[in-house]
């Protein structure tokens, strides 16, 4: 369900895909080619929400901000399974694993993996291109090429499941 919040109401990118039971309200800007799943909700009844563009938003995510702070997601971004992000900045390509939590004023870095079941606590900078988890997240390796590889395999895949699964809503 997309929803207004007062006089504010979703930007969405014609070629993203909503699942059924998401909600999207308020101040909510989506990029192209971005997948948002199931019974995921983004709010931006606080501060604006941005995400860019070939993101994929997982299963039972939840996406908010604290007031004057918004929540930006950069593009290329992958936000795993029932993943908690709360006012914080996601760099393109990064990567946040299931079941994370990602807190006020926290900065993951360009291309970062945080690891699934991670804290970031609140002001914390993952550097670029690094592998942290645990809770509190500590940075524990650099990215290889191999988890790039992966990485990257898992941005395209849910640009095309998203493409799948918007043909099939539109043709009901």
């Amino acid at each position: 369900m997309i929803y207004p919040f007062k006089e504010k109401s979703p930007n969405i990118h014609n070629t993203v895909f909503i699942a059924d039971h998401a909600v999207v309200t308020g101040d909510v800007t989506i990029g192209e080619d971005t997948t948002v799943w199931f019974n995921t909700v983004i709010r931006g009844d606080v501060a604006p929400t941005i995400i860019g563009k070939r993101c994929s938003i997982q299963d039972l995510s939840c996406l908010h901000q604290s007031p004057n702070n918004p929540l930006i997601i950069e593009d290329e971004v992958t936000i795993g399974h029932q993943v908690t992000l709360h006012s914080c900045v996601i760099r393109k390509r990064a990567l946040i694993g299931m079941g994370s939590i990602i807190l006020d004023g926290a900065e993951i870095g360009e291309g970062a993996f945080i690891g699934a079941g991670s804290l970031v606590p609140p002001g914390k900078k993952i550097p670029p291109n690094t592998l942290a988890m645990g809770r509190p997240a500590k940075v524990v390796r650099e990215i290889t090429l191999e988890d790039r590889k992966d990485m990257d395999r898992i941005i395209r895949e849910y640009v095309e499941k998203g493409q799948y699964y918007k043909s099939l809503q539109q043709n009901k």
